[in-house]
């Protein structure tokens, strides 16, 4: 066989994805995990619902009322209190990770804890959130659904025999469900996991998290109405839109990163009280008691507000007094350390936005301004612009305002990555002493097989010469290579370097060199194997190096892949990204004369 036929026989062996035999299995988790991620959001959504009603109207229900509408006057500011204090109570006897708004956490735990949960925190972080929200807290109950629809997944991943990677596409894929059953968002819910979640884009993460987020989709009918859950339709945008989309993009960036540093300091101004982080949410809870007294639509989730803003169905001094409240109070709630999530919130914040300056943006009315601002502080304060774009689009279904919103997106996303290290979720993280890195691109050493980097040009020491005529030819001072693969009939039967030739005892000169490989079990790699998968087991192994063989039967030595072999892949990435060229306008192209 030729050279240029067996690269093209190694070509076609090769897929577009890693090789994942477990692939169906995972799949049928996901859509286990979209099932039982949509019975968490009802329960949530049921808890938050119960303590509203218990809360504010002293009463044993279920049904939707809006705290807003409460009659309890001045005693209004106690009930966030009340119940900021009990959160606190159960995050310190219970378990700490139910504190603070749940994504966060749930990447912490994929990150850093190999995608493991505790049953407390599936049972407590909802009910934790239902009593905070249900008290007043101006969270969403995503960001809840998201953490417990991930420690679902985690529990019932952590029951099997799965790995690491395994578990984090379910765990994900719990949280995503669980966020396409709030919103009905299903596509927003997969870009969340996409830019946010997963640090990964495989068959083996993507299909488990599409699979729960479209069965969550379907079921979410069941509990809830069906449809967009804000559903508009804005006049189509006139040319004069670019011009007030950069703008609104750049207001809800600088928004972004004013929300995002001021929620640090207010943490760190917890930080620095004299209590125990026990008593922080009551002593939000009060703040959060305050600003609902003065304005009492910030207290809550606030879907029915945020529908309103969309609707451009407030005046304006109502809106300004909206936005201030329901910034402060969240703030300051969420720096508390208390239990809920930042989708709503921010939805809220942005719209208000949108309504304040909507009014002096041409090329398009008041309701695409609310919308835009809204998808560009979520694009500006998560870092994940796509999600924003198709989140907006499946809350509303209005497609003319698609492209306002990609621009004021891309807008706001561009600003808070220039100006802003981390975004609002990260940052938490960081300051626990991990940082997180969210550029993705294929790994070139993914791109790569061994038989376009290793070594071919190999001397084999044969199997039956013995030690000592090995340790004088090969092991002298004129030594060409580190360690020496032993063969036997051109077959590969371990690799011998100059320890193992160490403290022999002089009997072991004169056998073979075979017996000094007799024990070992011959670590090697296939020749359409990628650098990123031998790499990994290199180390995992602690070598050096390792035998290229033909296939497990024949085990016909080819050659031998290094450390530094693998570091051949990363010599064109590091050519692209740091290597300037200039080519004079009409010269031509040396590439293109040597196709020809």
């Amino acid at each position: 066989m030729t050279s240029d036929t067996h690269e093209a026989a190694s070509n076609t062996q090769r897929g577009d994805f890693s090789r994942n035999d477990r692939l169906i299995m995972l799949s049928l988790f996901g859509i286990v995990i979209g099932c039982v991620s949509t019975i968490g959001a009802y329960v949530l959504f049921a808890m938050i619902r119960f303590f509203t009603n218990l809360f504010f109207y002293q009463a044993f229900s279920i049904a939707p009322h809006s705290p807003a509408d409460n009659h309890l006057g001045a005693w209004v500011i106690v009930v966030p209190a009340v119940g900021g204090l009990i959160a606190g109570l159960m995050a310190r006897f219970g378990s700490e990770q139910i504190r603070g708004h749940g994504i966060p956490e749930a990447l912490e735990a994929i990150l850093f804890g190999k995608s493991r949960m505790s049953t407390k925190v599936a049972l407590l972080k909802p009910l934790s959130s239902g009593i905070v929200i249900g008290s007043g807290g101006p969270f969403g109950a995503e960001g809840p659904i998201i953490m417990t629809g991930g420690a679902a997944a985690s529990l019932l991943a952590q029951s099997f025999s799965l790995t690491s990677a395994e578990r984090k596409a379910l765990l994900v894929a719990g949280a995503c469900a669980g966020m396409t059953a709030v919103f009905g968002t299903p596509l927003a819910a997969v870009l969340l996991a996409v830019e946010l979640l997963l640090f990964e884009l495989r068959p083996r993460s993507l299909l488990p998290v599409t699979l729960a987020c479209t069965v969550a989709g379907f079921l979410r009918p069941v509990w809830t109405e069906g449809g967009p859950l804000f559903a508009m339709t804005t006049p189509e945008p006139t040319a004069m839109a670019i011009g007030s989309c950069i703008v609104a993009g750049l207001v809800s960036g600088a928004l972004s990163s004013a929300m995002t540093n001021s929620l640090y300091f207010i943490e760190d101004s917890f930080n620095r009280l004299p209590l125990h982080w026990m008593w922080w949410p009551a002593l939000g809870g009060l703040v959060i008691g305050l600003g609902g007294y003065l304005e009492p639509r910030a207290l809550g989730v606030g879907y029915d507000v945020i529908g309103d803003l969309l609707a451009n169905h407030m005046v304006l001094a109502a809106v300004a007094a909206l936005i201030v409240a329901k910034t402060t109070i969240w703030l300051v709630a969420l720096g508390s350390g208390t239990s809920g999530g930042v989708l709503a919130p921010l939805m809220m914040i942005g719209a208000s936005l949108g309504c304040v300056i909507g009014p002096w943006l041409p090329g398009g009315d008041v309701r695409l301004w609310a919308l835009v601002c809204m998808a560009a502080t979520l694009a500006g304060t998560m870092r994940a612009p796509l999600m924003a774009v198709v989140f907006a689009f499946g809350l509303t279904h209005d497609a003319n305002a698609f492209l306002p919103t990609l621009l004021g997106c891309a807008v706001a996303y561009g600003f808070t990555v220039i100006f802003m290290p981390r975004s609002i979720l990260t940052e938490k993280i960081a300051r626990r002493g991990h940082h997180i890195y969210r550029e993705y691109s294929v790994d070139p050493m993914e791109q790569r097989v061994i038989e376009e980097v290793m070594t071919r040009q190999v001397t084999a020491i044969p199997a039956d010469m013995t030690v000592a005529e090995a340790l004088a030819k090969y092991f002298d001072a004129t030594q060409t290579q580190r360690a020496y693969p032993v063969v036997q009939d051109g077959r590969f039967l371990g690799m011998v370097d100059r320890s193992l030739f160490q403290h022999l005892d002089p009997e072991a000169c004169g056998r073979p060199v075979a017996t000094l490989v007799a024990d070992q079990v011959p670590e090697h790699a296939l020749p359409n194997e990628n650098c990123r998968a031998v790499a990994s087991r290199m180390a995992a192994f602690g070598l050096q190096r390792m035998a290229v063989i033909e296939s497990p039967d024949s085990h016909r030595l080819l050659g031998i892949v290094s450390r530094s072999d693998l570091l051949k892949p990363v010599e064109h990435l590091h050519e692209e990204e740091s290597l300037r060229e200039r080519f004079p306008f009409g010269s031509p192209d040396a590439d293109d004369d040597q196709a020809l």
